[in-house]
């Protein structure tokens, strides 16, 4: 706090689209003044994933927590709600979906750790192989879960959530290839490779939203998953933090096709009825300024299938099914200051 600093962020490294929901999950703790504020999705009703729930105890006290998709159903059925965890009107839960992302305000949190010494109450979580409970699936530890950190504040505690589009912000990577392969069609895999497809969905609906043409995606089936293959469209943090800054640097009428790849690494790259298809790389110091104009064409980079089973490739390639073969690019760098402008 020294360094003024306000809030922490607790993230699992496995949902590489968290980082575009967190300023502006950000900006609802500043505004709502949270001293805890845990990112969401919509779930679906009996989704294996936690619902953010507001407890009642029978003298009245509330609490804003999580319970796990485990106890929620019969925690609603033995409370009064006959059809348990049941979606409403919305198509969903009314119980938004945990992604276990936590934005915490330093103060009082500090202050917490100085009672508890970071102590959350543990339980025992057995794992077993079949209903009958004869046998461990794997071996019976003690747990304790992050989530549950509210439980040790006062009712004077200010606990709420960010209900994020799932699109925008969550796709973790916990299923190998084989595991995924057997989800049902219709649910998400949450494997490398959905996770990978996904934060190119995430880009390019977000330049689409920006006021871009962004060519509709196809479908391909990589290790068994049959995923939406969108344009390759990655960008560095300095280009687009927030929506509005990716807006404000898409102007006039550009376009990318289906099977182009556009990698931005740069401040100031403006795209200025940019017509891409194929790949374009463009790397910009801060204080260069580039303009992207004009017909990019080019043979790109195509998308290889690979087996998770070919021994021959690499592990990382394998359990993500597909490699990218750079047949042809474009490639510009500016390093110096000053206006630039490319134009096909």
């Amino acid at each position: 706090m020294t360094e003024g600093r306000k809030w922490v962020l607790f993230f699992q490294d496995t949902n590489g689209l968290l980082f575009n929901a967190i300023p502006s999950a950000l900006g609802v703790s500043a505004t709502k003044g949270y001293n805890v504020n845990s990112l969401a999705v919509p779930r679906k009703a009996k989704e294996a994933i936690g619902g953010i729930t507001k407890l009642t105890h029978v003298d009245g006290r509330t609490m804003v927590i999580n319970v796990e998709y485990n106890q929620l159903d019969p925690l609603l059925r033995a409370t009064g709600h006959p059809d348990g965890d049941s979606n409403c009107e919305t198509g969903y839960s009314p119980y938004p979906g945990n992604i276990n992302q936590l934005i915490l305000e330093l103060g009082p949190y500090i202050e917490e750790l100085k009672k508890t010494h970071g102590a959350i109450s543990e339980f025992v979580n057995p794992k077993y192989t079949d209903s009958t409970k004869t046998a461990f699936k794997s071996s019976t530890r003690l747990e304790c879960m992050m989530q549950d950190y509210p439980k040790t504040l006062p009712p004077s505690a200010k606990v709420g959530f960010t209900v994020m589009d799932t699109w925008l912000a969550y796709a973790p990577v916990k299923n190998n290839p084989e595991d995924a392969a057997k989800v049902p069609k219709g649910n998400p895999y949450h494997s490398a490779t959905s996770g990978e497809m996904a934060i190119y969905r995430a880009n390019s609906l977000i330049l689409r939203k920006a006021g871009a043409q962004i060519a509709d995606p196809v479908v391909h089936t990589f290790n068994g998953q049959e995923v939406e293959v969108w344009p390759r469209v990655t960008w560095s943090p300095r280009w687009g933090l927030t929506f509005k800054s990716v807006k404000e640097k898409v102007h006039g009428n550009s376009s990318v096709s289906q099977r182009s790849a556009l990698v931005i690494n740069g401040q100031n790259v403006f795209l200025e009825g940019l017509s891409l298809d194929g790949t374009l790389v463009v790397n910009a110091a801060d204080e260069a300024e580039v303009k992207l104009t004009g017909h990019i064409q080019n043979k790109g980079w195509t998308i290889q299938h690979v087996d998770y089973k070919d021994a021959s490739e690499k592990e990382e390639i394998r359990i993500r099914g597909f490699k990218l073969e750079k047949i042809e690019q474009l490639e510009v760098n500016y390093t110096e200051p000053g206006n630039h402008s490319l134009s096909a």
